[in-house]
Order: structure tokens, then sequence, then C-alpha cells
């Protein structure tokens, strides 16, 4: 059987879209918590360019990038597929998840925001929402797949899982569901897929964590 091998941390949004694809086709893996600021050699050694999580090794073959990984995934293991198989659905869904991926330093921007630079995050935050509720979602059914998971729901779940907990720790209210109730309904559905609800992370270590990292990001501002 195949050594399947996945480098990740517990409050990496991309960590845990290659663990949701490797659950959703049923893939056993060794998973290796990385503490990212004291990186182990062999993470090192399997990804010198970015030095960062996810990193999946396969048979000793290491995989770099959570959207590069999903594919492969896909593509390995075909069961329960990731991606529409009709041409065209594939491409909407890729363009998609390029969108996701390139929104993603939203993430980081507004943990690291404060002022009238989180004003302007938070503007920012609001328009891509925006495009999702007008676009992305118009006939969507429960999810982008359909009834089904697919890599879609998984690129843009940084929206439904690590948004919420960035507003808790800010406190602050981005995804109002009465000005975006197809993202309120997407986002709870997502939740809703058994695979998501029984391998989320701890929202409470993660929520002590990033708040206690915001405190000395802002305090070493000050000084």
């Amino acid at each position: 059987m195949a050594v399947v091998k996945l480098f990740g941390s517990f409050f990496s949004p991309y960590g845990y879209r290659v663990i949701w694809a490797l659950k959703l086709k049923g893939i056993p893996y060794e998973y290796i918590d990385e503490d990212l600021r004291n990186k182990s050699p062999l993470l090192l050694q399997y990804n010198p360019i970015h030095k960062q999580v996810p990193v999946l090794v396969h048979d000793g073959k290491p995989i770099c990038e959570s959207t590069v990984i999903l594919q492969y995934i896909d593509e390995i293991w075909p069961q329960n597929p990731l991606l529409p198989a009709d041409p065209y659905d594939r491409a909407v869904a890729l363009f998609w998840i390029k969108f996701a991926d390139d929104k993603g330093y939203l993430m980081l921007k507004l943990y690291r925001a404060n002022g009238e630079e989180q004003q302007a995050t938070v503007k920012e935050w609001l328009e891509m929402l925006e495009v999702m509720e007008e676009h992305a979602l118009v006939g969507v059914k429960k999810l982008f797949g359909g009834d089904e998971i697919n890599m879609v729901d998984i690129a843009f779940s940084f929206v439904a899982i690590w948004l919420g907990v960035l507003e808790d720790i800010l406190g602050l209210e981005i995804c109002e569901p009465h000005k975006f109730p197809r993202v309120s309904s997407w986002i709870q559905n997502f939740k809703s897929v058994h695979v998501i609800k029984d391998n989320l992370p701890d929202t409470d270590k993660m929520s002590t964590f990033l708040k206690h990292g915001r405190e000395m990001m802002l305090t070493s501002k000050l000084n």
C-alpha cells in the first residue's frame, strides 16, 4: 500500500483543505503537525522553495501547495471526485478555485490590520463576499458540487471556517446573514458535511493561539 504523509499545522486553513480531501477519498495517511516557528528538517527538505505547509508526501515524493495537492489527490484516487467531469463545468470550477486562492491573502491581512487599515481590509472582504453572493453561488443548490462537496467548496473553506474565528478575535461581524443569505446558507451546508464537521480545527485552541500572536504583533508595532 502506498505510504501517504501530510505535513500540516493545526491553524493552517490550507492544511485542512488536504485533510478533508484525503478523508473524502478514504485515503489513510500519517499526519505530521509542524511548528512553523521551528520548522523540521524534513519540511525544509520537502518544500525548500516556500518552506510552508501543507506538503503531501506520496511514496516518498513531495507535492506542495494545497490546490496542486488537491488536483493530484483527485487524479491519483478517482473515487468521490472533487472536480466535475464535464469540461465546461470543470473550467468554471477551476475559475472559482483560482478566485478563492487569489483572495486567501485577506485572512492574514485582516489578522494583522488595525485602525484604518482594518476598515479598508473589511471592505475588501465585503467585496469578495458580494462576488460570492451575486455570482459564485447563483444557481448553487446546497454546495458547489450540488448535493456533494467538491474542490470549490474546499477552496472557499477559509470563508466558512476561518473568517468566523477572525471575527471573534477582532470583535467584527463581516459576513452578516441578512446581507449575504446565499453565503450564509452555503456556510451552514458546508459545515454540516460529516467529513468537515468531524475534522474541524479546535477553534478554542486556534483562537487562543491567534489572539496571543496578534497581541504580540501589535505590541511590537508600538515599540
